[in-house]
C-alpha cells in the first residue's frame, strides 16, 4: 500500500489497570472504524507511569509476552478482527529479576510479529527508569506489516539519531516513538517551551536524515507521585512529520485525542533518490561512534 492510515492513542491514565486497557481497547476500535491501518498506543499504556519513584511492588505489573499472554491473545484477537496492525509498549518479564520495556508489533492477522526492547534507559529525576529496566537486547528493526516497513523505538531512544538511522537503515519507512515525557511543574515556568521544542526538533531531524515519517505518541494529562513529590505534565502533542520534517498534525498538550492522519509511502524512494544521505554516507569514517569519546 501507498496510503497508510495512521492512528496514535493520546490518552490520559489512571491507577485503575482494567480502566486503561478496556479504554486503549475502545480507541483502538474507535480508530479501526475510522480507516486506520497502523494504530499505536503510548508508552506502557497500561498503567500510571509508575516510574517516578522506586518501588519494588512495580515489578508486579510486569508480564511475560508471548502468544499465551492474555494481553497479547486480546490484541491480536482485536487486530485480526478490526485488519489493523498493532504497535502496543508493555512492561516485560523475561525471567526473575530481568525486566524490560518492550514494545511488541502484532499484522493485521493477528500474528505477533516480533518485540523490540528500549535500548537507552534514562535515569533522570521522576524517569527512574534504570531501576526497573534492563537494556534492550535485540537491536534495531524492521516490522514488515500488512500496510508497511515499520520501526518502533521507545522515548529517550528519540535523542539518538545513531537509533533512528539504524532501524530506517534496515528498511523502516514510519518509526512509531511510544513515549511518557512531560514537565515536572516546578520546571515548566522557565524550561517548559524549550524542552518540548528540543523533543520535537529532534525528532523531525530524524524524518529529514532518513527520509520517513516519524510518528510521536505520548501521554497527557497529569500524574501524581506515589511518594508525594511534585508529580509529572505530561505535555501529549504526539504528532506526525514527513520526510521533509514537516509536521503533519500535533494533538492538544491538554486533552486526550484519537489521531488520524494519512501518509504516503510512495514518496519515500523519490525523496531518497533526491536527497540522496544513505547515498553519501562515509561508512569507513564512522567507526569511532563505537567509542564514548574521541576528545
Amino acid at each position: 500500500m501507498d496510503k497508510v492510515n495512521v492512528g496514535l492513542i493520546q490518552m490520559k491514565h489512571s491507577a485503575d489497570l482494567k480502566e486503561n486497557f478496556d479504554k486503549t481497547i475502545y480507541k483502538i476500535e474507535q480508530l479501526s472504524k475510522e480507516g486506520a491501518n497502523i494504530i499505536s498506543t503510548s508508552e506502557l499504556f497500561k498503567s500510571l507511569y509508575f516510574c517516578q519513584t522506586e518501588d519494588w511492588n512495580n515489578f508486579k505489573l510486569a508480564e511475560v509476552i508471548d502468544e499465551n499472554n492474555q494481553t497479547v491473545k486480546v490484541l491480536s484477537k482485536l487486530a485480526k478482527d478490526r485488519n489493523v496492525v498493532l504497535v502496543v509498549s508493555l512492561f516485560e518479564k523475561l525471567t526473575d529479576g530481568l525486566y524490560f520495556n518492550t514494545a511488541i508489533v502484532i499484522d493485521a492477522d493477528g500474528t505477533l510479529l516480533d518485540k523490540y526492547r528500549k535500548m537507552h534507559i534514562p535515569d533522570d529525576p521522576h524517569f527512574y527508569e534504570k531501576f526497573y529496566f534492563t537494556p534492550g537486547d535485540l537491536g534495531y528493526k524492521t516490522f514488515r506489516t500488512k500496510y508497511g516497513d515499520i520501526g518502533v523505538l521507545i522515548c529517550w531512544d528519540q535523542w539518538y539519531p545513531e537509533a533512528a538511522r539504524l532501524t530506517a537503515l534496515s528498511g523502516a519507512q514510519v518509526i512509531f516513538y511510544p513515549t511518557a515525557i512531560g514537565w515536572l511543574p516546578s520546571e515548566k515556568e522557565q524550561f517548559g517551551k524549550q524542552q518540548y521544542l528540543a523533543w520535537e526538533t529532534i525528532q523531525r531531524s530524524h524524518s529529514i536524515a532518513n527520509g520517513c515519517y516519524i510518528a510521536s505518541i505520548n501521554r497527557v494529562g497529569f500524574e501524581p507521585s506515589p511518594n508525594g513529590n511534585e508529580g509529572i505534565e505530561f505535555w501529549g502533542q504526539s504528532f506526525i512529520s514527513d520526510p521533509y520534517g514537516e509536521i503533519l498534525y500535533r494533538a492538544s498538550d491538554r486533552e486526550e485525542e484519537n489521531i488520524l492522519w494519512e501518509v504516503d509511502l510512495s514518496i519515500i524512494d523519490s525523496i531518497r533518490t533526491t536527497w540522496p544521505f544513505f547515498r553519501d554516507r562515509r561508512i569507513d569514517s564512522y567507526g569511532d561512534l563505537t567509542k564514548r569519546w574521541i576528545g
